[in-house]
């Protein structure tokens, strides 16, 4: 058995033993806990003491990190090399961040200076359309933005504008993602065509959804403008012949990399619409938080590291006590978005069922990630993760002061927050309910029914992060929190963390679907074959 197995096996058992204790009771047991277990991070206050490790545990975990490469591997990826072995790949989106100068080369080729060159051309883009320098064709201003990608090339913009979005918006941005037509429908609604500037996000510009809404959009411009509309246009791509025989205008075209994932891209141009719409200062501090996490990575011990210990602390939910789900529970109107960004982040750089080498994977890789904004989402989901036959750990994500209205109301907010995590961390026993409901005198038999549908198990595990506000800097370095620790864990489980061949097959039938919905034929199961007549016949 190697060093890696040994410690896999360690870390795993001392999990098995988690379930024979209570949480709570780990604070008596360790009076230095929480001083062990919470750590500030690029501006982030996180508190893993709630997890249900104990400091040996843990120190278990950092054994296991170590034998399985984290450090090494940490250190080859800054580095620019071939992260992404199955497309020969480096991943390198922490370049994108870096301030001037900061020297990165993907594969031994430098590549900060195109970065930087790039940000140049970026901040004079958005500098002439906020400024009015840069007109539309009639001659009017740009009072709106409508951005068009998908997947990773839309939910990190999507979640960066309605984090950073001003309460009354000198430019509008909207965007359109699913090729269903009624999500561009709604995007361009009411929307001037002579004062809109569509941007196209695709990195290969091939996707299917992207390509058909941006020529939806850009058939918009041009029947209100006719040809002129095209210089409304703009494509944000690293296949740049591709956007230049889309119809992109020359000049109208920013670039990304290869070495960049679709789902680590918000660093880039892809952000070129919030840029526009929030001005490009918002965009240079959301780089400068994502920086700030990346020097913590870095350079932080393993035992106090934050992305490090995220990732210990979900691999001893998943694997020690084989729990597949995990929530992210955002007590922020802003940052409602943060789920849906992290499934894609996490689920599919981590959804693999083969390792780096093609070799099945010895034990449960990505948990299934779910939520929604609290406190609502209390009055929905949160009976599951109290009283459900399952444990269901939580990250809570709060923010210490609103960017706008009663400060009050923010207080109830984060009452609420840290009320959830202590009370399913400590539940509540039937024998306290008992007694409660026996005071208030009622009979026996009703007591007996009663009081374990009033009792609380808790021990539900939390970790929970707190921003001191959503600002640009704080939303970068927590983005950059979850990136460094989906990358972690694929180091643990030996899985290659940047490629997704899992999205690639049905995109390839529903190609070949197409052309039978319009009238050629094809070889399929009977299912499939009786969906295509019955569309087929409508």
């Amino acid at each position: 058995m190697g060093a890696s197995a040994e410690a896999w096996a360690a870390f795993e058992e001392a999990a098995r033993t988690a379930q024979r204790r209570r949480i709570a009771g780990l604070f008596d047991a360790e009076p230095e806990r929480l001083d062990r277990l919470s750590l500030e991070a690029a501006g982030l206050y996180l508190d893993f003491s709630k997890q249900p490790w104990t400091l040996a545990d843990l120190e278990l975990g950092l054994a296991l990190a170590r034998a399985a490469g984290v450090e090494a591997a940490r250190e080859a990826q800054f580095a620019g090399e071939t992260m992404n072995r199955s497309e020969n790949r480096a991943a390198l989106h922490a370049a994108l961040r870096a301030p001037p100068g900061a020297g990165f080369a993907a594969q031994g080729r430098p590549v900060s200076p195109e970065v930087e060159a790039t940000r140049d051309a970026m901040a004079a883009f958005v500098g002439k359309v906020r400024s009015g320098e840069l007109k539309g064709a009639t001659g009017r201003r740009f009072r709106a933005v409508v951005h068009i990608g998908i997947g990773g090339s839309d939910l990190g913009p999507r979640l960066m504008w309605e984090a950073l979005r001003p309460l009354s918006a000198p430019i509008e941005l909207r965007f359109a993602a699913n090729v269903d037509p009624a999500e561009l429908a709604f995007a361009l609604d009411g929307l001037d065509p002579a004062e809109t500037l569509v941007v196209a996000v695709s990195k290969t510009f091939t996707t299917q959804e992207t390509l058909s809404n941006a020529e939806a959009a850009r058939v918009w411009l041009r029947t209100a403008l006719g040809p002129a509309g095209d210089a409304h246009l703009i494509a944000v791509t690293a296949a740049p012949d591709k956007a230049a025989a889309f119809g992109a205008p020359a000049g109208q075209v920013f670039g990304f990399w290869d070495w960049v994932g679709g789902r680590y891209s918000v660093w880039s141009a892809v952000s070129l619409a919030c840029a526009v719409a929030l001005g490009f200062e918002a965009f240079e501090e959301l780089l400068a938080g994502g920086a700030a996490m990346d020097a913590h990575f870095r350079e932080a011990p393993l035992a106090a590291n934050a992305p490090v210990l995220l990732a210990l602390a979900h691999v001893f939910n998943r694997n020690g006590l084989s729990r597949p789900v995990r929530a992210v529970i955002p007590y922020a109107h802003r940052l409602r978005l943060l789920p849906s960004w992290l499934q894609q982040l996490e689920m599919e750089s981590n959804g693999k069922r083969v390792d780096a080498r093609g070799r099945p994977v010895a034990r449960a890789t990505a948990a299934t990630v779910f939520g929604e904004v609290g406190s609502t989402s209390q009055h929905a989901f949160f009976q599951l993760l109290h009283q459900g036959t399952e444990v269901i750990p939580l990250d809570i994500v709060a923010v210490r002061r609103a960017r706008e209205g009663d400060p009050e109301a923010q207080r109830k907010l984060l009452a609420n927050a840290i009320a959830q995590a202590e009370a399913l961390m400590v539940g509540r026993p039937e024998a306290e309910v008992r007694a409660e409901l026996e005071a208030a005198g009622l009979p026996p038999e009703q007591v007996d029914e009663l009081a374990p549908q009033r009792t609380f198990p808790g021990d539900r595990p939390s970790t929970f992060i707190l921003l001191d506000e959503v600002s640009p800097r704080a939303l970068g370095a927590l983005l950059a929190l979850y990136e460094h620790k989906t990358f972690v864990e694929g180091v643990l489980w030996g899985i290659n963390s940047f490629d997704q061949w899992g999205v690639e097959l049905g995109k390839t039938l529903a190609g070949r679907l197409l052309a039978e919905l319009a009238g050629a034929s094809g070889a399929h199961d009977p299912s499939t074959r009786a969906l295509i007549d019955k569309v087929r016949s409508g």
